[in-house]
């Protein structure tokens, strides 16, 4: 840290220091070698299921264990155990995880553990010869409840919002599409630069559309409002800017491009040192040449000045501009 003094460590401290590390590298090796000779012996013991445990505490990213403690549960534990019992095990397993993702929440192979106990979760107690789905629904509830902490802590820990996605997919009772959106806007509201916010979004919409549950036109144009809040707001932050460039998509629509070409000129008129607004207005413009071809050399022309603008601005992409400059011409 800076302005902390630092003592010099004696000989004997520092012996001391490299002997306590020798001691821990000794011990998990040992037990790496105990737990995988136990696996290579087929040992699905409660014994060799609690070292998994110990195993994993130290080092999460060991693959090979969290196969082999699955395999100790399917082989060894579930056999001998009740639909209830087997529910408990897997909410303990849960539990266990939780805590490793506060410490490593981008560890792969903890999210896909947390799949696996879910999947294998008992539907929950018969009622009336009909199993309950009791069990099952509980703990996909919690799942959900525990990405979206997990997103509260990091907004923009794109394996939670993965892991959250698959949740919502897989529950057995889901919930509406249209409250994803709601979501989507509260963590937008949050932070204008969560693109993986923006990215959830614009899934959610194209579901949205395709199940006809809302009017691709309409919804369409409401984004369009939603986004340019966020392009006022920060001009400069790339993720708004890459959910409009989505919006527009190929820019079949003509009134809608034109009308966005003119709001992104409004605003670089208040920000003229905008890049993003002159790289967008490019593009669009690029995007009317193609599609509607219409007063093509005004076009050209304005595009050859906003990207001899962004030429002087951004000299390190000098020659992507000049690539661009001479597509225009062709």
């Amino acid at each position: 840290m800076h302005n902390v003094k630092r003592h010099k460590q004696t000989p004997e401290a520092l012996a001391e220091k490299r002997q306590r590390e020798k001691s821990k590298i000794d011990e998990y090796l040992a037990l790496t070698d105990d737990v995988l000779s136990r696996k290579k012996k087929q040992d699905w013991s409660n014994d060799a299921f609690e070292l998994t445990q110990r195993l994993l505490q130290i080092n999460p990213e060991f693959y090979t264990v969290w196969n082999y403690r699955r395999n100790i549960l399917l082989n060894g534990i579930f056999p001998q155990s009740t639909p209830e019992k087997i529910n408990n095990l897997l909410s303990n397993e849960l539990s266990m995880t939780t805590t490793a993702l506060k410490a490593n929440p981008k560890v792969y192979w903890i999210w896909n553990h947390r799949r696996w106990c879910l999947e294998n979760v008992p539907d929950g107690p018969e009622r009336n010869e009909v199993p309950s789905m009791e069990w099952r629904q509980a703990n996909w509830d919690k799942e959900l409840f525990v990405a979206e902490r997990m997103l509260d802590a990091d907004a923009r820990n794109f394996h939670a919002w993965n892991y959250r996605r698959y949740v919502l997919e897989n529950m057995p009772t889901r919930r509406p599409e249209t409250s994803e959106l709601a979501y989507t806007s509260r963590k937008i509201g949050v932070n204008f630069s969560n693109f993986s916010a923006w990215h959830q979004r614009s899934k959610t919409l194209v579901g949205l559309w395709e199940s006809g549950q809302l009017d691709p036109i309409q919804s369409r144009d409401d984004e369009f409002e939603f986004v340019s809040n966020a392009l006022y707001t920060d001009p400069e932050d790339q993720s708004a800017w890459i959910y409009h460039r989505w919006l527009i998509g190929s820019g079949e629509n003509k009134a809608q491009l034109e009308r966005e070409i003119q709001l992104i000129f409004e605003l670089l008129q208040e920000q003229p040192d905008s890049k993003w607004c002159m790289e967008s207005l490019v593009h669009y413009k690029r995007l009317l040449l193609q599609n509607h071809a219409q007063d093509s050399q005004t076009l050209k022309q304005e595009c050859g000045e906003l990207l001899s603008r962004l030429a002087d601005l951004d000299p390190v992409r000098y020659f992507r501009y000049q690539d661009l400059k001479r597509d225009l011409d062709q």
